[in-house]
């Protein structure tokens, strides 16, 4: 069954760009807080080594490594997530210029299994440590 053609509405071009801007703050807020986590990890590192709150330094820097690996992870997901969005926003723009429009939820299925598998392992990992 082929789609039927429309004309598309500015409202549709301007509906486009404010999803593609929501996805982008989503995907600085995802870096943000994968930074915020790198950063953290080595507060906390220093501030365990100066208190001596750790017997080794060793385990103090074993626990900064997973972390930096897990911010390192957030701020490679937000970047995927700009690359994801601007696709779909270029995709939308295209069929709204054709005047054929097909919803795919193929990115936000994509997103959402990877933002749910580091879920899952930021799980694990705080349980690990705890």
């Amino acid at each position: 069954m082929e789609p039927e053609k429309r004309k598309a509405n500015p409202t549709d071009y301007l509906a486009n760009e404010r999803t593609f801007l929501a996805w982008v703050r989503t995907s600085i807020g995802i870096m943000a807080f994968g930074f915020v986590v790198v950063k953290f990890s080595m507060f906390v590192k220093q501030l365990s080594l100066m208190l001596e709150l750790d017997n080794t330094p060793e385990m103090a820097a074993t626990h900064a490594h997973y972390s930096a690996i897990i911010g390192i992870v957030l701020v490679v997901l937000g970047v995927v997530t700009i690359i994801m969005s601007y696709l779909s926003y270029r995709n939308t723009d295209k069929q709204l210029s054709a005047g054929v429009y097909q919803h795919s939820t193929l990115y936000i299925s994509l997103l959402t299994a990877l933002i749910f598998l580091l879920s899952v392992l930021l799980v694990f990992y705080l349980i690990k440590t705890a």
